[in-house]
């Protein structure tokens, strides 16, 4: 869906911020693109998404770049620039929830992160940084992602998602981590401030699967594959709460109905079978 809205994301603008960096350490080394690709011994295209902040490079590769450039004493300040993005992203994921009463979710992905798991929130943050090539620093994200499941159980927060059946056969981390964050959701969706469906496979709707999204109160972020996306226009914020009711008709398996479906599960991901 076409959108005039401009990207937020804290671990894109710490990409850009590293990036600039590394471009005045390669001018001042008066080198250029491919010269420094060739001391660093790696592909210019590699170097061209460092510089336009397509992608985050990893502790080596900030070594190898400062020691091209002849600034080695520089290195261990870009890695821990470069650590700060995925942390920043998650603390800025938490204040957001904090400030909102109402979360609105649809998840077409994986498991919303106010639900998640320690084991399912490390395994997915290890996956996404080693797809990515960004530095892995899962253990502080997951601390900051896992604050913000506090709001399950205080204050007037409200948390109404919908969440994809295939979600629950993507299997994240190990059968017993997988089983355990299933376990889990059992538990949470009991919570007098949580309302979750589950749209089966196979089911008729009226809108098609979407890209994930979350609707706070005065926000939504839309979930990429490169970056999240924030919009705040009325009028497009609009169109999001709109496509979560059309999804919302999608005989989705609410409260009590939805715990044999997901019931059985943990045991399939151990290695059972359906129904057992």
């Amino acid at each position: 869906m076409p959108t005039s809205s401009s990207s937020s994301s804290a671990a894109q603008a710490a990409r850009e911020a590293l990036a600039a960096r590394l471009a005045h350490l390669m001018r001042g080394a008066g080198l250029t693109g491919r010269a420094l690709s060739a001391r660093c011994g790696w592909h210019p295209a590699k170097t061209s998404r460092i510089l336009t902040a397509k992608a985050t490079p990893c502790d080596a590769d900030l070594r190898t770049w400062t020691t091209a450039c002849g600034a080695e004493e520089q290195a261990e300040d870009l890695i821990a620039t470069a650590r700060a993005g995925m942390r920043r992203a998650q603390d800025d994921a938490l204040a957001r929830t904090a400030a909102s009463l109402t979360c609105r979710v649809y998840a077409s992905n994986v498991i919303p992160g106010f639900f998640q798991t320690a084991p399912y929130a490390s395994a997915l943050l290890r996956t996404i940084a080693g797809f990515q090539g960004t530095p892995d620093d899962a253990e502080e994200a997951v601390a900051a992602r896992l604050a913000r499941a506090r709001y399950l159980y205080e204050g007037r927060h409200r948390f109404v998602v919908l969440l994809e059946e295939w979600v629950l056969h993507s299997r994240i981390g190990t059968r017993e981590e997988m089983a355990g964050q299933l376990a889990h959701l059992l538990n949470v969706m009991l919570r007098p401030s949580v309302s979750l469906g589950i749209i089966p496979l196979g089911s008729p709707r009226a809108v098609w699967p979407l890209e994930a999204f979350y609707r706070y109160d005065q926000q939504a972020v839309i979930e990429t594959l490169t970056a999240s996306i924030t919009v705040r226009q009325p009028r497009e914020l609009a169109v999001y709460a709109r496509a979560h009711a059309a999804l919302s008709r999608a005989r989705p398996f609410v409260s009590s109905t939805a715990r044999p479906t997901l019931g059985r599960w943990p045991s399939v991901c151990q290695g059972g079978r359906a129904g057992q």
